[in-house]
């Protein structure tokens, strides 16, 4: 049996996560007087003094908790209280006991070689606080203790501080020191701990500030001035010291993603569960933990998660992901492993363009990141194990949890899940939850009509809520009347998995619905209808054919009947077994033609505001849509400026995504290819278009039925650029070839040259610059005839890469002078940047290292002006690679270390490698003089 024994917070002793049963306050305090001085003989005397502050008190009550004591602890192996000469003395590993192991993880972290492992050691002995030491124990003894201990808290804490603020992450400690400060307004450390984290986050007003109010407070209440200390970091900012700058080779601080909902509230129950939760993540060895949360829809998997995770957060500081697996989502496909781990990327600060396509690089990536920080991961709504095993950290310092309807049994065989399943809460819980939603009067006054409530509700918290609004929502309404209505429904919602649900969820559902008025019971089943995870207010009023405000209104009453959730401002979300039950009613309920008008009205306001905000990102765009009107009632969002249509994409998105495959089901093929090709710039800047495959084959199947050959064209081209941005070279080709002849006949010259440029792309990416070459000759020849200067430059810039390539160096200098000529004449300065850079390459395979130098420098100038941090780097790498064939080996050192570090930032981890093994092998030959020698 696993014994855990805890005076940091309540005196407690766990048995394989129970609590046993110690007895009174002072045996308690008698269990801590031993677990304190563990392994040491403590005399009766001193027992004594600090249980009753008196050494010869009450021998005979001492020796009755020393046997009451001993029996709590029989059965536990390791653990003995033995009587000696003078005293008494418990034995018991010191791992076992809170306070012993947070002493031992503190010295470890202090005798740290570096300091990040020395943070993640200080984090650990801080998690294993629960509040005051000996709480509640009101003895002078526990009193000095506590005091004692708190010293050693505060001391841990101010070290681990230190630590963070040498690895540079003063943006995530600002908060919390001005907590602590508040806390300890005399502590000089910790004021300067907070000034230098204000200095390094751009906000020296505020630091030097601090310093004014706390030396007026010093003077005021203790009569002192700041000591030296204190007064240099003063002055320090006030000079703007460059010491005070973190150490070079310091990375920036990595983001601490906050990625939870908000917690559930009014929860109830789950006692048992959350100290099996509990203990599993205290009982981690070596190991990670894995929680596996399993039961039937609507049974509170998620809330027991989120409950629990909230309970603990000061265990995960280095942060929390969460992602919806949506593996029994009613009206989407479940999310890929992959796009998963794309989302947890983006929270830990991983750029778009550093996001490896190759699915096991991600992996790779994601549980680098994660390696060594305190995190938690909960994967809600998990399809099978097969979904969830990419996702698993490999570090024994996170912890996750999973939520699914699926007993996960491979997982627990192969990764050692530690499984929990949730079964219906017991009448006394759920009469619990109803009375704290309804008021333990009212429960009180019709106990016959609880109790056909609670039957009907069978114990599903997600029942229990719905009627319990109900019932709050008409608070003069007799509770027998709400039964009544329930016991008379006769129809049954089907279960989500054969023979899953036990519950009367139809008779619920069907019972809040009933209650409606019109107009909201018309919306709630439009929005069961609706494609995507949520809704904004503004697609809500389009599918309901409203006005915003009335939309609002509409939306409160659902939200109000617990049927729709607010989960972030003017967005909204159902749970997918109400979805279900709304989409099943629109079918059934709504007039067909009102039910088509809604949905078209829905979608043509995604794609009209979709293609006008990808104008306005995009004004460069190569595919003109031809739209048609929207339809009648439908008002499409306009986007202010760019800054605007990249907040309504990032939060439409998945909306978008599932748009299509909407489209595709009611019939509307033009929409089916349109919504994506109004989402692919977006997509290509992120990075991301190799995701959206699927899309675009759905989008190639309706243009094929429109015969249209404009649109099978474009839908081509499309899915051979994702295809060739997820490495399907083979695939990506056969469809470019296939895009080429459609724009021949539709006579798009503008078209045909992308589709010849993204050929010698994906031949460049094959190692083929023959190939290209004819590619990007054929592009260059189609731009030019239709005057679009900035894709000509484009195309010349590529043909001499090529010919560098194929060591015509000669001819690749003049088509990149000729690309650069052109992007500065149209004032593209990122096109300007990229031809100064082949340049560069191109003047130093001729031999021509000064020249090559200059063209970076301009090169990195550009770069730097336009934040293209991920081409600096690259051109910081070519310098070094002149500087180097110079005998400039000091300022290669110099560029090398630089693009070291943007690559590292960038999570770049090939060529960081290789600009690593560069600086090796400039190690190894030592210190020589520079030479000027070089042509």
């Amino acid at each position: 049996m696993a014994v855990e024994f805890g005076v940091l917070g309540s005196i407690e002793a766990r048995v394989d996560g129970g609590l046993v049963e110690l007895g009174h306050a002072r045996q308690r305090l008698l269990l801590a007087a031993l677990l304190v001085d563990l392994g040491r003989e403590v005399s009766i005397e001193e027992l004594a003094e600090r249980i009753w502050g008196e050494s010869q008190a009450q021998r005979g009550t001492l020796y009755g908790y020393l046997s009451r004591l001993r029996r709590a602890l029989a059965a536990v192996e390791g653990v003995e209280i033995t009587r000696r000469p003078a005293g008494y003395v418990l034995t018991a590993g010191a791992a076992v006991v809170d306070l012993h192991r947070f002493r031992d993880l503190v010295d470890r972290a202090r005798a740290a070689e570096d300091d990040a492992q020395a943070a993640n050691l200080f984090g650990q002995a801080l998690d294993l606080w629960r509040g005051e030491a000996l709480a509640t124990m009101d003895t002078a003894w526990a009193g000095t203790v506590r005091e004692e201990l708190h010293q050693e808290r505060l001391a841990a804490e101010l070290d681990r501080t230190e630590a963070r603020l040498r690895l540079g992450q003063h943006l995530d400690l600002v908060a919390g020191l001005r907590a602590r400060t508040k806390e300890h307004p005399w502590d000089e450390r910790l004021a300067g701990q907070l000034m230098l984290a204000l200095y390094r986050c751009g906000r020296a007003t505020e630091a030097l500030a601090h310093y004014q109010h706390t030396r007026r407070r010093l003077a005021k209440e203790l009569g002192i001035d700041p000591g030296p200390e204190l007064r240099r970091l003063h002055q320090q900012i006030l000079t703007g010291d460059c010491a005070l700058t973190p150490r070079a080779g310091v990375a920036p601080a990595a983001p601490v993603p906050r990625q939870l909902p908000a917690p559930p509230a009014l929860f109830t129950g789950r006692e048992r569960e959350l100290a099996a939760l509990t203990a599993g993540a205290n009982g981690a060895g070596g190991t990670v933990v894995v929680s596996a949360i399993g039961g039937t829809g609507g049974i509170g998997k998620t809330h027991l998660a989120l409950h629990w995770a909230y309970r603990h957060l000061d265990r995960f500081g280095d942060g929390q992901l969460y992602v919806n697996l949506r593996g029994f989502d009613p009206s989407e496909e479940p999310l890929t492993p992959s796009a998963a781990i794309r989302g947890f990327l983006d929270a830990l600060g991983v750029a778009s363009g550093a996001v490896p396509p190759d699915p096991d690089a991600r992996v790779a990536l994601y549980r680098s990141l994660v390696a060594g920080r305190r995190m938690l991961v909960v994967l809600d709504n998990a399809r099978d194990s097969a979904q969830v095993v990419p996702l698993l950290p490999g570090s024994p310092s996170c912890t996750v949890l999973i939520t699914s309807r699926r007993q996960l049994t491979g997982l627990t065989a192969t990764h050692g899940a530690a499984p929990l399943a949730l079964d219906m809460l017991p009448e006394a819980e759920a009469h619990e939850l109803l009375g704290r939603h309804l008021g333990p009067d009212r429960l009180a006054a019709e106990p016959g009509a609880v109790a056909a409530l609670l039957k009907h509700c069978a114990g599903l918290p997600l029942a229990l809520s719905i009627v319990a609004a109900r019932a709050a929502a008409q608070p003069g309404f007799p509770l027998a009347h709400l039964a009544e209505e329930l016991a008379k429904t006769g129809t049954r919602l089907d279960a989500l998995d054969a023979g899953d649900l036990s519950v009367d969820l139809r008779t619920v559902f069907a019972s809040s619905y009933h209650a409606l008025d019109t107009a909201a019971a018309r919306g709630f089943t439009l929005l069961g209808l609706a494609p995507g995870p949520d809704i904004s207010l503004n697609a809500a009023a389009e599918l309901t054919g409203t006005t915003p405000a009335r939309a609002r209104v509409l939306l409160r009453t659902l939200e109000t009947a617990h049927l729709i959730q607010q989960h972030t401002p003017d967005r909204y979300r159902m749970h997918d077994l109400v979805r279900l039950y709304a989409g099943e009613q629109g079918r059934h309920d709504l007039d067909e033609a009102d039910r088509t008008r809604a949905l078209r009205r829905l979608l043509d306001f995604y794609l009209h505001t979709a293609y006008h905000a990808n104008r306005l990102l995009y004004p460069h765009w190569t595919i003109r849509l031809e739209l048609g009107p929207p339809s009648a009632g439908c008002t499409p969002h306009r986007c202010a400026d760019a800054a605007e249509a990249q907040q309504w994409f990032q939060a439409e998105l998945p909306c978008l995504q599932a748009a299509p495959q909407l489209a595709r089901a009611l019939g509307w093929p033009t929409l089916t290819w349109q919504l994506p090709e109004a989402l692919f710039n977006l997509r290509l800047r992120q990075g991301r278009p190799g995701e959206d495959l699927a899309m675009w084959r759905t989008a190639i199947e309706a243009a094929e039925r429109l015969d249209d050959p404009a649109a099978r064209a474009v839908t081509h081209l499309r899915l051979g650029q994702a295809s060739m941005l997820a490495g399907r070279y083979d695939e990506a080709r056969a469809h470019l070839e296939q895009a080429l002849p459609l724009f021949e006949r539709t006579g798009d010259l503008l078209g045909q040259g992308q589709a010849h440029f993204w050929l010698g792309i994906t031949w460049e990416q094959q190692a083929d610059p023959q190939r290209a070459l004819l590619c990007h000759e054929h592009a260059l020849d189609h731009y030019r005839a239709v005057g679009d200067a900035l894709h000509e430059a484009g195309a010349l810039n590529t043909i001499g890469w090529c010919l560098a390539q194929l060591g015509h160096g000669e001819k690749a200098h003049d088509y990149c002078e000729q690309a650069l000529a052109i992007n500065r004449a149209e004032g593209d300065r990122y096109g300007e940047a990229l031809n100064l850079e082949s340049l560069g390459y191109i003047a130093h395979h001729r031999g021509r290292y000064r020249q090559a130098l200059e063209y970076y420098h301009q090169a990195l100038t550009v770069c730097q002006e336009t934040d293209s941090t991920w081409s600096e780097a690259e051109v910081l790498g070519c310098m070094g690679d002149a500087h180097r064939a110079l005998g400039q080996h000091a300022e290669a050192r110099q560029a090398w270390r630089q693009a070291l570090d943007l690559y590292q930032t960038q999570h770049r981890t090939e060529q960081a490698t290789h600009v690593q093994q560069q600086l090796n092998a400039l190690d190894d030959i030592g210190t020589l003089t520079d030479t000027e020698g070089a042509p």
